[in-house]
């Protein structure tokens, strides 16, 4: 939507995605590889994480040139695959920080330059430690003026699916109004691994349970990866 836009193919665009559990099949298949979690709930970056939990979504935007009426610019964006990894469920990291240094550099922004990630965060006892690693990799060694507002939308509403990056990208566009960061609703005790990959960076990272105020540039990334490997991450500004 965004490119046809840009391209002049229309003057402005719907972005869509709906999802929807029509048949059980897909949940009994999800719950049988042990992928889905026992309490409906995503646990994301929680020591608790088991799993995500299956829901649905039918969400949309309106994307219109830049200039036009709306606060929330799209700045850069990249898609690219996981490519190798240990299995289907087993995350590439290094395909993750290549994906993140893309958007920024179509973006025209340093890591330094951003303020939160809404992250794909599916609360899973492998994947949350994958994705914080890589953006530990991206973020963690530059100094900034407050630390890197991290969550993730699955916490609150469950996993989505293929609808769930835009439900992270309509949740950070109205966060970029306000300049506010929501409490990861599912966090209790941060999860030993991802705590782990923060490491010495720990300090340059926010893991907020409460509302908490976002200071600094007001540009935020957010990350969707999908079943069949297709990464994607866009990068969002305010313009006030």
């Amino acid at each position: 939507a965004s490119h046809a836009v840009r391209s002049g193919e229309c003057a402005d665009a719907v972005g869509m995605a709906v999802a929807l559990k029509l048949t059980p099949l897909n949940t009994l298949g999800a719950a049988a590889a042990g992928m889905v979690t026992a309490d409906g709930r995503c646990k994301t970056f929680d020591a608790r994480a088991n799993g995500y939990a299956r829901s649905e979504g039918a969400n949309a935007l309106m994307v219109r040139p830049s200039g036009a009426t709306a606060a929330v610019v799209l700045s850069g964006r990249a898609v690219r695959q996981d490519g190798r990894s240990a299995s289907l469920t087993a995350p590439n990291g290094s395909a993750q920080r290549t994906l993140l240094m893309a958007a920024l550099g179509r973006a025209a922004l340093t890591p330094a330059e951003t303020s939160s990630v809404e992250a794909h965060g599916t609360g899973t006892g492998l994947g949350d430690p994958t994705e914080t690693g890589a953006l530990v990799g991206v973020y963690g060694s530059v100094d900034r003026a407050a630390p890197l507002a991290l969550g993730a939308a699955k916490g609150n509403v469950g996993h989505s699916e293929a609808s769930s990056g835009l439900v992270g990208l309509l949740k950070l566009g109205h966060l970029l109004r306000r300049t506010l960061w929501p409490g990861n609703a599912q966090l209790r005790v941060v999860n030993p691994l991802v705590c782990e990959r923060l490491g010495a960076a720990s300090g340059r990272f926010m893991l907020p349970t409460h509302v908490a105020p976002v200071t600094g540039s007001m540009a935020s990334g957010v990350s969707s990866f999908g079943f069949s490997g297709t990464i994607a991450h866009i990068i969002l500004r305010h313009d006030s």
